[in-house]
Formats: C-alpha cells, structure tokens, sequence
C-alpha cells in the first residue's frame, strides 16, 4: 500500500441525476470498480444521511492508497451501503470490520457479504464510536470515516481513530466540508480531494 505526500485539489464534479423520493444526488445503486468483485451492484437504502461515495471519489482514493490492499486490516465505520469496505475486500484486503447502526442496512451487507463469499468481511452491528473505543491500539492499516452526511461525527471518530492506526497506515476521512483545520496534531493531509459535495482526505501520522 503506498500514497504519495502530496496535496492536490480538483473541480467540482457534476452532481449526479436526482431520482425521485430521494435527496439530489443519492444513486439506487453502486458499483465496485476493481479487484475480484469489479462491477458488482450494491444496493443503496433510501436511509437519511446515507450517501455512498460516489464512483469517482473511490476510484481517486483506491489510487492513492494503492490497488492492492493484500494482507491490511481495513476499518470501515458507518459503513452504509458497504462501497468502501467491500472496494477494499475485493482488492485483497485480509480483514475489513465494517461498522453500522441502521438494522436495514445491517441486513443489506450481511446479505451482500454471504452473496460473495467474503470471509474476511466482518459485520458489526451498533454505534460506530462505541466500537471503535473498543478496539485495540495500532489495529488497522486503514481506516474509513464517513459518517452520515450532514452530521458532527466526523471530528469525534477521526480524534478517537488516531490511537487505533498502525504507524503506517492512512485515515481516510469523506465530510460535507474541508475538514484540513479540525485534524488532530498528530495527523497529516497526505491527498485531498473536493468533488462537488465531497470533500476527501487521505490522512497518515505526521513523520516529524
């Protein structure tokens, strides 16, 4: 896995074709774009605050970090439709926990884990900061924040996921807004990226 320590910036996407009796933006679907399971449909619930990163956005971030991801420990907190962390088991990844509090949803990657055959995906149930207070110090190599759009998690999870990350690992972390001056101290932006309502950020430990 490799990023390379930079910062770069791009225009703002298009926004994506409304459909109805849902929020401008929000797909049905989406699709994993590489590895074993490239072109697999994940279904997208009609859940507030849920909003899959869109294709491009995954696609730049599976980039940065690298299109093999064989033998990381992946963490993906609210993980809704489960595009993060499946595009992450689909490239290799050896061990992807995936953290989610809607029981709809629950169901929704449960299925899609059976469906796959995906031993290595593990499937929490319950609040995202609770499991991770519980998890051991220096426990993944990556770890993806993207918390319910719109809502204040995003700076709480990213305080309390520093301890959880080993030395060279990266925080990938998907907010409404630059989030470059609320980082703890101890992190770095190693890559950001703003596509219209998405503002990414690739994050690792400061190196001095």
């Amino acid at each position: 896995m490799s990023a390379t320590r930079s910062r770069s910036r791009s225009s703002s996407a298009p926004a994506s074709k409304a459909v109805p009796g849902r929020p401008r933006g929000v797909p049905r679907q989406v699709r994993i774009i590489g590895g074993q399971w490239k072109r697999t449909p994940l279904a997208v619930l009609d859940a507030d605050g849920l909003r899959p990163t869109p294709d491009r956005v995954r696609e730049t971030l599976f980039n940065w970090l690298g299109q093999d991801l064989g033998g990381c420990t992946c963490l993906d907190l609210f993980a809704g439709s489960g595009a993060l962390g499946f595009e992450a088991a689909s490239r290799g990844a050896a061990r992807v926990v995936m953290v989610e509090s809607l029981p709809a949803a629950v169901r929704q990657l449960q299925a899609m884990r059976d469906k796959l055959h995906a031993g290595m995906v593990d499937i929490r149930a319950g609040d995202a900061l609770g499991h991770l207070a519980s998890c051991p110090p220096g426990a993944f190599d990556v770890i993806f924040i993207d918390p319910p759009f719109g809502s204040p998690l995003a700076a709480r999870a990213l305080a309390a996921a520093v301890s959880r990350l080993k030395p060279a690992g990266h925080i990938y972390l998907e907010s409404g807004e630059d989030m470059s001056a609320a980082l703890p101290a101890e992190l770095e932006i190693v890559r950001y990226l703003h596509a219209g309502m998405v503002h990414a950020h690739l994050l690792a430990a400061k190196t001095s």
